[in-house]
């Protein structure tokens, strides 16, 4: 809230007014190993990007646009209050906005303040591993926050993952395409992270397509064998988080493709529906996923109550068995002097042969009722 506080007094100046101090702001840091925030700053002039012998800092591609025309991108990664803060004055931008840019963790959305888009979305890497265990990382998220104005398009992005580098590159071999402004740039990186869920959306369907094939799988005796609960939810949470980053999307790419926007060219509003019907299916298969788990964990923990039934059918049977010469010893094994059979000739074999014709007798009985 700080922040919100020292950028009032930043924000609302005039966009075509010369700043009064000439060499106001930094994105270097302090320590040299830390790399600068500012990952590429570019004046795009004509579908093209305008060559320079050095590269340019904000303020001076600000400079160059309102001089020469064009638009100037900028790119920066996880940018500290004070590095954004300049940029945020110099672009006027929204405090609200810029807060939420620099604190990450926002859900997808699409907000509009003054003459600015702001736009988040989540990014989503599919993490390869060998097997799937209870503690396995599935996907690992990141986000990427963009500005888009008249005249400037600004990318804030957290975590490891989604680099834009490449996808700046295929823009600028396509200079009839971003000749359309920032609203073909907004485009393309919706095009790009939606690309990215259907990848990882085709990829944990062959991680639910094993889980599914273990639980269902026949084991010994023909019952299926099911698998570790731990990791059934394990890609539940993973699922879930994945959910979390498509679902909001949804609504904005409707919006930017059904509402007329004076910052969207309308000859790029009608890709937003593309890039919507993507969601859209990305969506579907998240929420089949979400649902088969949910089935799958509740068959699995069937499956186990089954198979512990089982093994207390098996251990009371045996328990049964072994009764009957337990009782047999037990009367015979008691000291009176008088008892029947104890003088008989051929009395042991003859109580050893009932005593294992009762066992055998009661075994096919239990074995005939399953039981065995």
């Amino acid at each position: 809230m700080s922040m919100i506080r020292d950028l009032r007094s930043v924000v609302r100046p005039s966009r075509t007014a010369p700043r009064q101090d000439d060499g106001a702001y930094d994105t270097t840091r302090d320590d040299p190993a830390t790399p600068s925030a500012v990952v590429d700053c570019a004046v795009y002039r004509d579908g093209s990007r305008v060559p320079t012998d050095r590269p340019l800092t904000p303020q001076e591609a600000m400079r160059q646009v309102r001089r020469d025309g064009g638009f100037v991108w900028i790119g920066l990664h996880e940018p500290t209050e004070a590095e954004f803060a300049g940029i945020a004055g110099e672009f006027g931008l929204h405090p609200l906005a810029v807060e939420d840019a620099v604190t990450a963790h926002q859900r997808p959305k699409l907000e509009r303040y003054d003459d600015t888009l702001f736009t988040v979305f989540k990014t989503i890497h599919y993490v390869d591993h060998d097997e799937l265990t209870a503690n396995s990382e599935i996907v690992e998220t990141g986000e990427v926050m963009c500005f888009t104005g008249r005249d400037f398009f600004i990318t804030v992005r957290h975590g490891g993952q989604g680099s834009l580098r490449a996808l700046r590159h295929r823009l600028q071999d396509d200079p009839e395409l971003l000749a359309k402004g920032p609203s073909a740039v907004l485009h393309a990186i919706a095009d790009h992270v939606v690309d990215g869920y259907i990848a990882v959306a085709d990829a944990l369907q062959e991680d639910v397509d094993e889980v599914e094939t273990e639980v269902f799988s026949p084991g010994r005796g023909g019952t299926p064998r099911g698998t570790d609960a731990g990791r059934i939810y394990q890609l539940k949470r993973e699922v879930l988080a994945f959910k979390r980053a498509v679902s909001p999307l949804l609504r904005p790419m409707q919006l930017l493709s059904e509402r007329p926007m004076r910052l969207i060219d309308p000859d790029i509003q009608k890709y937003f529906r593309d890039v919507a019907d993507h969601v859209a299916r990305v969506q579907e298969q998240v929420i089949g996923f979400d649902e088969l788990l949910n089935s799958i964990l509740q068959a699995n923990l069937a499956q186990a109550s089954v198979a512990q039934n089982e093994d207390m059918r098996k251990i009371t049977a045996w328990a049964a068995i072994i009764a009957v010469p337990t009782m047999v010893c037990g009367v015979y094994g008691m000291n009176f002097k008088y008892m029947p059979e104890l003088h008989l000739k051929y009395g042991y074999p003859l109580i050893l042969a009932v005593t294992a014709a009762i066992c055998l007798g009661i075994h096919r009985t239990l074995k005939r009722n399953g039981w065995l």
